[in-house]
């Protein structure tokens, strides 16, 4: 029997999936290590061998895959931790990422900082303007060569750079997506003077106008590339060590999976990687179950973040915004708020409310209740106040949780605020709930979506306490915990559940009506670069899947709207059809009318996501303990009822597939708790998914 590995390291704890062939699922916890991500990645696979009765090395020997979400980069960017980088640039633009666009001073920003214009200041550097170099070239937008490349500048800013000692060099000319050729030599330059120094070209990231958006992509990959190259080469080797032999697999923002050889040069891919990961487990799972359209959420210890599956098919989005630099990237649209199980509950000096987040405790020291000499209150702590966690059976009894240190905790907030304890942490429990809330309707009322029409999927370490509290907000009628205890390592298993996938772009500037013709050519070339990547790959032909986008746009408009395109050689009945697409999805973005068909519409992008799909096992029902599931009752706090209720405890583990439970009512599993609250009913279903009917 052999086994395929996940590993999802977050902000607070580092998950390890293993499915073996047969489809049974061993999952493992372990806390996140800062001071060095990778100590935290073999813990977590240790502890999931120990569970199977093996050694760290007999699993990984018998591994088939090895798959990893990592958030050294994202890390790396937030913390300005990055390498030591220089730019080099086409005479004249130097100034391009110092400029950024006229949003770069609010770009990002949390509303509680909007809100303060004055206040509003431009990211630190993460190239200085000593360290950026322009050098005499140009090309046009057709690609043709207007000025030569001087090579005797190039070889002065790269010399001047060395002097400097960078550690990374990135490359990013003015057009250059069209015709590279002079970023080509460039790098060919930099790896003859400095075979071990860093260097990215924009060509290589970036296949589209906007020379900021591409420039500060290119400058984060060489920012984030020689910690994240370190990190994933010191892993791989250990690997390798232990029995490790096939390839290993690295999660990226798109939703896929990709070579560690391919993560190395470009890291900027795996930034948003785990929550990536869970979108795509929600993705599979809605698959099975047969839901077209679902939220799906994930409460962890930091963060909470929300993607959206809508027709069966997961959201995209091609631009990200973190630390305020807007760059262009193919990713998974999920957007995130700093309310997590470790969200810090504090006091605003100003106006004397309760604020929650976005400061998180952490791994280290994590929530007071954790005993780890953290003083401040967490929304974990007003769970465990509130009678929500077990203080003697979490994570499986692995970690006993101080119920004294978090009323203590909680006090600090409460008694500033004239609040009983338990008040206090109703409200603020309350508080970070109605933040999940308002990030569900900015994902799905602001973009034309009606929430009442989706299932929340709801995973996490603390999805389950608090998903049908923020589901009903919305006017969401069915929560579903995926597959119980798993759901609190989901992302892992979303990981695990991923395909190799490579996302091949050309900007091209078409107008309707479109040149079916020109469309086809670029399709094949496209097309044709995807499999000989994904046969390099080892993928057969027959697991190789294709699918096709254009980014459109009405014309003198900014935006574009990512539209599917149909495979085969396409007609003009199909651009007919592409264009009636494009209007019924602008006006379920925009509003019934807003679309302006007499602007004309244009395509600007050209797309293709090529997929090698993965075998993976099937989901198998879990074994069920013929056992009694009510193990008891204990005083839970309800704001339902403004008062505490002797609330039934059920072991999640022993519940049979369909058995009713009212709220209110607490479901304990291994290393989840599920909250049924008052006037909701909850149920297993035959995966072991627990549902919940509000």
């Amino acid at each position: 029997m052999d086994f395929i590995c996940a590993v999802d390291i977050g902000g607070t704890f580092t998950d390890c999936i293993v499915r073996d062939s047969a489809g049974h699922i061993t999952l493992a916890k372990s806390p996140s290590t800062p001071d060095d991500f990778s100590e935290g990645f073999f813990n977590a696979l240790a502890q999931a061998a120990t569970q199977m009765g093996l050694t760290l090395d007999e699993l990984l020997s018998r591994t088939r895959l090895l798959l990893h979400g990592t958030t050294v980069g994202i890390n790396a960017l937030l913390e300005l931790k990055g390498a030591k980088t220089g730019l080099i640039t086409t005479r004249g633009h130097g100034d391009a990422l110092l400029i950024m666009r006229s949003v770069g001073r609010s770009a990002g920003l949390p509303i509680e900082r909007l809100l303060h214009v004055s206040r509003h200041r431009k990211p630190s550097p993460l190239i200085p303007r000593s360290l950026i170099k322009e050098v005499s070239e140009r090309i046009d937008w057709r690609g043709e060569i207007f000025l030569p490349l001087n090579r005797q500048e190039a070889r002065q800013a790269i010399e001047e750079l060395l002097a400097e000692n960078v550690e990374a060099i990135a490359i990013s000319f003015l057009w250059g997506f069209v015709n590279p050729v002079h970023e080509i030599a460039v790098r060919e330059m930099v790896s003859q003077m400095a075979p071990d120094v860093y260097v990215t070209c924009a060509h290589e990231l970036i296949a589209k106008p906007g020379e900021y958006e591409r420039t500060a992509a290119t400058a984060i990959n060489c920012f984030i590339g020689p910690q994240m190259s370190g990190y994933i080469q010191r892993v791989q080797q250990r690997t390798r060590t232990l029995g490790y032999k096939r390839p290993f697999l690295i999660m990226q923002a798109s939703g896929g999976v990709a070579t560690a050889d391919e993560i190395i040069h470009k890291p900027l891919f795996t930034i948003g990687s785990g929550p990536a990961g869970g979108l795509i487990g929600a993705h599979y799972l809605a698959g099975v179950l047969g839901h077209t359209n679902v939220i799906a959420t994930d409460v962890g210890g930091t963060s909470f973040d929300v993607g959206i599956i809508s027709q069966g098919r997961p959201l995209m989005a091609s631009e990200t915004t973190v630390n305020q630099y807007t760059f262009f990237m193919p990713r998974l649209d999920i957007e995130s708020i700093g309310s997590g199980g470790g969200s810090i509950i504090w006091i605003d000096p100003l106006s004397q409310t309760m604020k929650v987040g976005p400061e998180s405790a952490g791994a280290d020291p994590g929530p007071a209740c954790y005993g780890r000499g953290n003083l401040r209150p967490t929304i974990t702590d007003a769970d465990v106040v509130l009678g929500y966690y077990n203080p003697n059976n979490f994570l499986g009894g692995a970690l006993r949780l101080d119920r004294e240190a978090a009323l203590q905790a909680m006090r600090t907030v409460a008694d500033p605020l004239r609040m009983g304890v338990v008040e206090a942490a109703a409200g603020a429990t309350q508080i970070a709930e109605f933040q999940m809330a308002e990030l569900l309707r900015q994902m799905t009322v602001q973009r034309g979506l009606d929430p009442r029409e989706f299932v929340v999927y709801a995973y996490g370490g603390a999805g389950g306490a608090h998903a049908a509290a923020y589901a009903r907000e919305l006017g969401c009628q069915t929560v579903v915990i995926p597959l119980g205890s798993i759901a609190s390592t989901w992302s892992a298993f979303g990981i695990q559940s991923a395909d190799i996938l490579h996302v091949y772009e050309t900007s091209e500037l078409l107008i309707a009506p479109f040149d079916v013709e020109r469309l086809n050519r670029i399709f094949c070339q496209l097309e044709s670069r995807a499999r000989e990547q994904l046969r390099e790959d080892q993928i057969p032909d027959d697991r190789i899947e294709l699918q096709r986008f254009v980014e459109m746009k009405f014309r003198l408009q900014i935006h574009r709207i990512e539209i599917p395109v149909p495979g085969g050689t396409l007609t003009d009945r199909d651009m007919e059809a592409l264009e009636a697409t494009f209007v019924q999805t602008y006006e379920a973005l925009y509003g019934q009318g807003s679309a302006f068909t007499e602007a004309g519409m244009e395509i600007g992008v050209v797309r293709v996501m090529a997929r090698g799909k993965m075998d993976i096992p099937p989901i198998n029902p879990p074994e069920r303990l013929a056992r009694e599931a009510f193990v008891g009752r204990r005083e839970v706090y309800w704001r339902e009822y403004n008062g505490h209720r002797s609330t039934a405890i059920y072991d999640g583990t022993r519940l049979q597939p369909h058995t009713i439970i009212e709220g209110p009512a607490i479901v304990e599993m291994p290393v989840t708790t599920i909250v049924v609250r008052p006037y909701t009913v909850g149920r297993m279903d035959a995966y072991g998914n627990f549902v919940i009917e509000l």
